[in-house]
């Protein structure tokens, strides 16, 4: 097959039912680097309740902490590709294996296309619109991911994750997010403004406290909650970042050499 431009986020399905997630933008110029996000029921069953992905005809299960990569070294290994740089394999997918690509920003657009509209995709509209509205960008510097990306997200439960194309616009969106979390009435808030999306849960980092954590997630600004009155819900939306397409380029017969050290400590401070 040949080369099929991928970026980072961007969904690609076996002819199995096996879902990935491109990961990144430097890659084997056969093939990408991927993480595994979901398999069909027939394939994998997660004993996580929140795995569970329907809505469909078929039913799919998530992967969480490593399952992706124990389920695949087991029953797939055609899909850990050889990294040359790290002189090991990883999980990954030649473009000869594809069999299905979903591209967020044509998904988004196919999504508000449609003519009936449950509760979910309403509140994406009204939240994109009033980011469009603000600074005059165009649709398609927004995606989707995530089960929205793939059609099996829930009308009432599933939040709302959109990404953002491009450093400059990514630049503006979040300092648009800034105003409107300062603006009660905007109906967008700062999903990291208190701790409560991590009070009272089991703590498993070592290298960092709740609070710390809480202050970085705060200070990205791509964490907000949607506080969507039609639907009478607080909906989490979430703003990733993901490179243009000019910004790309793929570094991968650049690299020599990745050796594995062990771990390093540093204080830094970044300035651009």
């Amino acid at each position: 097959m040949a080369h099929l431009n991928l970026r980072d986020r961007d969904g690609v399905i076996t002819r199995e039912g096996l879902i990935f997630r491109v990961l990144g933008y430097t890659h084997p110029p056969n093939g990408c680097i991927c993480d595994a996000e979901y398999a069909l029921s027939e394939l994998f069953k997660s004993e996580n309740p929140k795995a569970f992905r329907g809505g469909g005809k078929q039913v799919f299960y998530k992967f969480y902490e490593d399952e992706g990569w124990k389920f695949i070294q087991k029953n797939f290994p055609q899909y850990l590709i050889f990294y040359e740089p790290l002189g090991k394999k990883v999980i990954g997918i030649n473009f000869s294996d594809i069999a299905l690509i979903r591209r967020p920003d044509e998904v988004l657009r196919k999504l508000l296309a449609l003519e009936f509209k449950d509760g979910l995709l309403r509140a994406m509209q009204a939240v994109l619109e009033l980011i469009i509205k603000h600074l005059g960008l165009q649709l398609h510097v927004f995606g989707v991911f995530g089960s929205l990306l793939h059609g099996f997200y829930h009308p009432s439960f599933s939040d709302i994750d959109l990404i953002v194309y491009g450093r400059s616009n990514l630049m503006q969106v979040r300092s648009l997010l800034q105003e409107l979390y300062n603006n009660k009435s905007s109906g967008l808030s700062n999903e990291f403004e208190d701790d409560g999306s991590v009070r009272g849960k089991v703590w498993r980092f070592k290298n960092i406290s709740p609070k710390e954590f809480v202050w970085h997630q705060k200070r990205k600004l791509i964490y907000g909650v949607f506080n969507d009155k039609a639907s009478r819900r607080l909906i989490k939306v979430e703003f990733e970042p993901v490179k243009a397409w000019n910004e790309i380029h793929n570094e991968y017969h650049e690299i020599v050499r990745i050796t594995w050290q062990g771990w390093v400590k540093a204080f830094m401070q970044i300035e651009d």
